[in-house]
């Protein structure tokens, strides 16, 4: 599994060049606005200068506070029923820890974490007064990335409203991706819930609903049972994995992905909640006659109340952190390998809750692909600026502006972000491989990357040639055979392989850098 005995390491620099762009061109705008227009264009400015937004989003229990815990590494999102969990959180970095109430008349009460670390159960605020919470921590992978919490949603209106409040309604829409929490009992109502909270992106700034921006977990994988002949061979996680490739072909175009996920154990061994004395239970339980031991198993009540001389208090523990699945397993790991540290057991146990894809889609998706994000984002958002602008001049200088910036042969990823978004979408289909090609392309800015070559190095000759091959086959579809709309977005294709061909030429004289 990818990221098996390996510590991790957050991606970080998330404005690169197109933010840098973008930035510099608001500067350029704002003197020459209305005041009204001015500021528009300064706050898509601010947007830009700041942390990707993920929004972790879901149906009520499935598992979000659990999720994000698990990204964030700390256990700091209340995971029971309480007053904040009713409420948006956005997690951010802050050089010292702290919870600020953000009040609906913009004021803010800072309050201390609570003596378990998570945000306090009492605000001090009137609920119906609180717009969201700002939660802020020492988190490296904050340094990239602000994760917003949001309540569960629920029932669900014709306008996509979901039943939130104008507060939360607000701070969702400024989300700029994201991690959607499914579990198998709620996934034939899913995409409906998903298409409630693009609504809610597209409050803000249309068009950045993408699915490109979106990727699923099928939470609580291990409750899955495994059926006869489904090749699963009895694992609940590879049944698991079959529902979430289901999911995926379901959802294909709501969502980049779909992975399967056992968010207790993530939480419990990626927040340090896993500790000695657990690992400790879990060897004694191991030891146990094997015919008391597997009475355990039948259920979580048998679990906690047989008498097996293991404290019920340390099992009643191992229950709440890893679940039944997550104590078998890591009690079968202790009698393949006796002599397993606790470091080892939990890097294992994280592997086996399928959370190192999931940090490492989380990354891939959103991570190495925020500077594209934000800038279409910010791209979309200017857009909306000049549709509002009070006066036509502002609206011509805006888009004007915008137009001279995508001419630069280095601004092109950003028409093949947008081509990429309508692909996933469904707006524009595309053969298969033809759509696959365009996401590797949009995708990053690593050439064998953008190519989709993964694990080798075939050399820059040999990437150059698969680079002029492609333009020519998307040139090729876009003459022949296409659909104007097919047309369109295969020209976009064509010049991001030819510009990727320049890129790789060796020579001095080569094409753009």
């Amino acid at each position: 599994m990818r990221g098996s005995g390996r510590p991790h390491r957050w991606w970080c620099g998330v404005s690169g060049a197109l933010c840098a762009a973008l930035t510099a061109l608001c500067g350029e705008l704002r003197p020459a606005l209305t005041p009204a227009s001015a500021d528009r264009v300064g706050q898509v400015a601010d947007r830009l200068s700041g942390p990707l937004r993920l929004a972790v989003a879901g149906r009520i229990k499935s598992g979000k506070s659990t999720v994000v815990n698990a990204l964030i590494g700390r256990r700091v999102a209340p995971t029971d029923v309480r007053e904040c969990t009713r409420l948006v959180t956005r997690f951010r970095y802050g050089t010292v820890d702290r919870v600020e109430v953000v009040r609906t008349d913009g004021g803010r009460t800072t309050l201390p974490y609570d003596d378990t670390g998570q945000v306090p159960a009492d605000l001090g605020v009137d609920p119906a007064g609180i717009a969201y919470l700002d939660a802020f921590l020492t988190s490296a992978m904050l340094r990239s990335m602000t994760v917003i919490d949001t309540p569960g949603l629920g029932s669900l209106d014709r306008s996509g409203g979901s039943g939130l409040d104008s507060g939360s309604r607000t701070a969702i829409a400024r989300a700029e991706a994201l991690l959607f929490v499914l579990t198998q009992t709620t996934r034939a109502d899913d995409a409906e819930a998903l298409s409630a909270f693009g609504a809610l992106a597209n409050l803000a700034t249309p068009g950045t609903g993408s699915p490109v921006n979106a990727v699923a977990v099928l939470n609580k994988a291990d409750q899955i049972e495994p059926g006869p002949g489904d090749g699963s061979a009895g694992d609940p996680m590879a049944a698991g994995a079959e529902v979430a490739a289901v999911a995926a072909g379901a959802l294909r175009h709501r969502v980049f992905d779909v992975l399967p996920l056992v968010g207790l154990v993530a939480e419990a061994t990626g927040t340090g909640d896993f500790t000695e004395a657990d690992a400790q239970a879990l060897r004694r339980i191991a030891a146990v006659d094997p015919s008391h031991r597997d009475l355990l198993f039948f259920s979580t009540d048998l679990f906690v109340r047989a008498d097996v001389g293991v404290p019920a208090p340390a099992r009643a523990r191992l229950l709440e952190r890893l679940d039944l699945y997550g104590v078998r397993r890591a009690v079968e790991l202790i009698q393949a390998r006796p002599a397993t540290t606790t470091g080892e057991l939990r890097r294992t146990l994280m592997d086996i809750s399928g959370f190192p894809p999931v940090r490492d889609a989380v990354e891939g998706a959103f991570g190495r692909r925020a500077d594209g994000i934000k800038a279409a984002v910010a791209l979309a958002a200017l857009d909306a600026v000049a549709a509002r602008a009070p006066v036509p001049s502002d609206r011509v200088r805006i888009r004007d502006a915008v137009e001279r910036l995508l001419q630069q042969p280095w601004a092109h990823q950003l028409r093949l972000f947008e081509a990429a978004s309508l692909v996933a979408s469904g707006a524009v289909p595309l053969p298969a491989e033809m759509a696959a090609e365009l996401s590797c392309l949009a995708g990053t800015d690593d050439p064998a990357g953008q190519l989709g070559v993964v694990g080798s190095d075939p050399g820059v000759e040999v990437l150059r040639q698969m680079a002029l091959e492609r333009a020519a086959r998307w040139r090729s579809f876009a003459t022949f055979g296409s659909t104007p709309a097919q047309s369109r977005v295969a020209h976009v294709g064509h010049r991001g392989f030819f510009l990727l061909w320049q890129r790789l030429d060796p020579t001095p004289s080569g094409g753009a850098r």
